[in-house]
């Protein structure tokens, strides 16, 4: 009797004292990315596989999509060390990703952001290129994951409301 007479009063104490819990995020609106799940995306460019999977995880999938993106990847390779043999022994990539966002119920452009990465790339000519190669990819997706992570900064403090038919 006593032993259920001290868990009521617990109970009841800790059901109190949590009654002015407020939650920080209590509705609905993505307060990170204001078009996840909204946006149709089209790529063209340069080919990064990596670049597909990382768009479905930052932006999801859309049934209705209320915008486009549209997806300019642009590479060059700049021989920095080329061997007496003309092998090439350091390259650099540099790579721009030229985000568009429009709307599909205006047909306008709402925003334009290009994004740049950088690398150095040591290929191994010596016939073992398995892990050369596997590093080459790696860099690829970090250059495609942090230009999706740049773009979608961006958005966060965008009226997406508006049109900009400036450039």
């Amino acid at each position: 009797m006593i032993f259920k007479n001290i868990l009521s009063i617990s109970v009841l104490l800790i059901l109190i004292s949590c009654a002015d819990v407020n939650f920080v995020y209590n509705d609905d609106k993505n307060l990170t990315n204001p078009i996840y799940e909204k946006a149709h995306f089209e790529f063209s460019g340069k080919d990064i596989p990596s670049l597909y999977r990382y768009t479905l995880k930052y932006f999801g999938k859309s049934q209705k999509p209320a915008f486009r993106v549209v997806v300019l990847v642009e590479e060059e390779k700049i021989k920095r060390s080329v061997q007496s043999n003309q092998a090439i022994s350091k390259l650099d990539y540099n790579i721009s990703f030229s985000y568009t966002l429009s709307s599909f119920s205006e047909s306008c452009i709402i925003y334009k952001k290009e994004v740049f990465s950088r690398f150095t790339y040591v290929p191994k000519s010596s016939g073992y290129n398995f892990g050369s190669d596997q590093s080459l990819i790696k860099m690829y997706e970090i250059s495609a994951k942090e230009s999706l992570e740049d773009f979608v900064s961006f958005l966060k403090d965008l009226d997406l409301n508006t049109c900009n038919n400036e450039s």
